[in-house]
């Protein structure tokens, strides 16, 4: 499955495996988008799968010309050995019926390549919370007990929030509580298939909606940087976005992150203003148009 760059497999023993979940909203894969890019983490291989919708693009985390055109595909795995960390990035979306052979093939490597924990960031529909979730933070945590054991004490010194059990189903008052996170993609499957197979995993998620995520990543981020602390803090928040793609925050959030490119073309928050004001001619141009054509329809 996992196929290195270089002529051999490189030691992954006692490294933590950051990956994201393809969950509401692309949180997780945002945020390892942001991480990737800030830590300048190395490309070392990527996942041979047929599980996953094939796709090719560009390098999403180039910084010259000379690296642009570099191409990157639908499971690539990045490390920073001096963090020990190992970076699984998901770029496409699981074929029918193909995402649990994907975890149990994935959760394979991880046994097999040494890797001593699993961080899973993904997100939920924050329309399916219930009143205490609405009136708490939006970010929750799982643990597998294995991870239990070596972790629970830094955690609750952080007070995060466990994920709350829930009705299995819903819209039956007798159903039986469990584990749900609805709009997760493989997150609640990887977590069952770890406490099965005892792997150490943390799920870090946030419940979030659709629409601009990028302000949902960089809250994710830093909900795990607070754990690991790989990244680091500015001395200051800047009011505005500067150019160049370097140490830029969102609203109340301080980390000192370097976006990728690619979140440039994404949402107008980040648009050049000169393309902002070209996109709003073009939006009142449209509605000028259409109020013109509705009032020369007939009369009914």
């Amino acid at each position: 499955m996992f196929v290195p760059c270089g002529e051999s497999a490189p030691d992954l023993a006692g490294f933590t495996l950051l990956m994201p979940a393809v969950s509401v909203g692309n949180v997780g894969q945002l945020a390892m988008d942001l991480i990737i890019s800030t830590l300048s983490m190395s490309k070392i291989g990527y996942f041979y799968t047929d599980c996953l919708v094939p796709m090719v693009g560009n390098n999403p985390y180039a910084t010259a010309e000379g690296n642009s055109t570099e191409l990157s595909i639908n499971a690539e795995v990045y490390s920073l050995p001096s963090r020990k960390l190992v970076a699984l990035q998901l770029r496409s979306i699981f074929i029918k019926y193909k995402s649990k052979p994907f975890c149990e093939k994935l959760l394979s490597w991880v046994k097999s390549s040494g890797c001593a924990r699993v961080i899973v960031l993904s997100s939920s529909h924050s329309y399916q919370r219930n009143d205490l979730q609405l009136r708490s933070t939006p970010f929750r945590y799982l643990l597998t007990p294995s991870m239990q054991r070596s972790v629970q004490n830094k955690i609750k010194s952080l007070n995060w929030q466990e994920m709350e059990k829930s009705r299995c189903i819903p819209e039956i008052d007798d159903s039986e509580f469990c584990i749900r996170i609805p709009g997760g993609g493989i997150t609640k499957t990887l977590y069952d298939e770890s406490c099965s197979q005892e792997i150490q995993m943390a799920v870090l998620l946030k419940f979030v909606s659709e629409g601009d995520n990028i302000p949902d990543a960089l809250g994710l981020a830093e909900h795990l940087n607070e754990w690991l602390q790989i990244i680091n803090h500015l001395a200051m928040t800047p009011q505005h976005l500067p150019h160049g793609g370097k140490y830029q925050v969102l609203g109340d959030y301080s980390l000192a992150v370097v976006f990728p490119r690619h979140f440039f073309d994404l949402f107008s928050v980040l648009y050049p203003e000169h393309l902002l004001q070209t996109q709003l001619l073009n939006i009142l141009d449209k509605k000028t148009y259409i109020r013109e054509r509705i009032r020369k329809l007939p009369s009914p």
